[in-house]
């Protein structure tokens, strides 16, 4: 028999296996130096801060983690130097012992142009950056970079260091998941899984949608998330067409509201949408759920190991089949997206990509996939999302919250 996979809880014990940190660390490393060996390069320079996590095993998030002030660098075959923000760096060296103390390093580059190129931040920078490259015997080769602020891609360029793109090999690295990741994600989802029953329970006339966004957030840190990215929530007449965000609106009798959940657990994220109707469904909003069910359930059915990305594509509705005159147009309601470290990572999935540029699907590999279906009364819709992970024995969903009928939350 085929044991579903674990969401075994957030502590560490002595009588079970769960998370094992120091091999998920290894696993993750092991990944990028392969990806970089396997390359035209002899180093990476990392800004992107789920990359600077995967390879350093370091986090910064809030009001630190978008800035582009904390880098890494992993040249040849040595062990990764990050610099990182103020006393971070004896933060780390303290308490994060499998990067080598000297390897943590004080930086800072100006807070995304708030101090100006001509300080020289930037050129010091990349001068330290150089002197170890050649250090390391791999100044000649090229440097992969992930993302860059223009004046630092510039000052590379000056000080004669070639830069090529590294966030293809990267995504590359990480796209196959250790069976660690694959527990963090389980329960990262396990956690909204809980949320989600915090919010049918709440979801009645005269509560607002940011109270929702409210108990949400509230709710996940206290169960141990270390990061809510966003939660939407959507009801009545704003369902049709999608706005991808939340308001004040307050909820009424017979709304259908749709809910996503974003958030990470030590990191590994969730997209995980719901659709409930309160207190009462119609007919309309009811066939529109099981039109957004039918997509959703023809798309796992075709998910294996070995198949295409666009034959799982194929399986997914066009845009003219749900009122839009192009894929581009309806790009991000018909599709699925890798989940792991970041919240969009390979494979995406869609009608407007998959098609032009397959992928092998393969074990390890986890992802969100979505659907959504306008109602025939011109402004509810159903909007649904699983998480599946693709097993040897097929594909597994870890999002458990009901959904394969409009569940009515509150029923009169």
């Amino acid at each position: 028999m085929t044991r579903p996979l674990g969401a075994p809880g957030h502590m560490g014990v002595d009588y079970e296996e769960r998370v094992d940190f120091a091999r998920l660390r290894d696993y993750r490393l092991g990944r990028a130096r392969a990806a970089l060996a396997g390359s035209e390069c002899g180093a990476f320079l990392l800004f992107d801060f789920y990359n600077i996590r995967y390879t350093t095993h370091t986090w910064i998030g809030g009001a630190l983690g978008d800035k582009m002030i904390r880098y890494a660098l992993l040249a040849g075959d040595r062990d990764p130097v990050l610099w990182d923000f103020g006393s971070a760096v004896k933060h780390h060296k303290a308490y994060s012992p499998w990067v080598p103390e000297e390897n943590y390093r004080a930086g800072f580059l100006g807070f995304r142009g708030a101090v100006a190129p001509s300080v020289g931040l930037m050129r010091d920078a990349v001068a330290e950056i150089k002197s170890l490259l050649v250090e390391a015997g791999v100044a000649d080769q090229p440097v992969g970079v992930d993302i860059v602020e223009p004046p630092f891609l510039f000052e590379m360029e000056r000080q004669g260091l070639r830069v090529v793109d590294a966030q293809q090999l990267m995504l590359d690295a990480r796209v196959i998941k250790s069976p660690d990741e694959i527990t963090l994600l389980t329960q990262a989802a396990a956690m909204v899984d809980g949320v989600y029953q915090g919010i049918v329970d709440r979801l009645k006339p005269g509560i607002r949608e940011n109270e929702v966004v409210a108990y949400a957030n509230k709710r996940l840190y206290e169960m141990g998330s270390d990061q809510v990215e966003a939660v939407n929530a959507i009801s009545g007449e704003r369902c049709n067409p999608h706005p991808h965000n939340f308001t004040d609106r307050l909820v009424r009798p017979g709304d259908q509201a749709f809910f996503d959940i974003i958030h990470s657990y030590n990191g590994y994220r969730t997209c995980y949408y719901r659709t409930f109707s309160v207190g009462s469904s119609t007919p309309a909003q009811r066939d529109a759920y099981r039109q957004a069910r039918e997509w959703m359930d023809r798309g796992i059915a075709g998910i294996r190991a070995g198949v295409g990305t666009d034959e799982v594509a194929a399986l997914l509705p066009r845009a003219e089949d749900f009122g839009f005159g192009s894929e581009m147009e309806a790009f991000g309601l018909q599709f699925a997206h890798g989940l792991g470290l970041g919240l969009h990572e390979r494979p995406i999935i869609s009608r407007l990509n998959s098609m032009k540029e397959p992928m092998e699907l393969e074990v390890g590999m986890v992802f969100a996939l979505e659907t959504y279906c306008p109602a025939s009364d011109g402004y509810s819709a159903a909007r649904i999302e699983e998480e599946i992970v693709i097993t040897e024995h097929g594909p597994e969903v870890i999002t458990l919250f009901p959904a394969q009928e409009l569940f009515v939350a509150n029923p009169y």
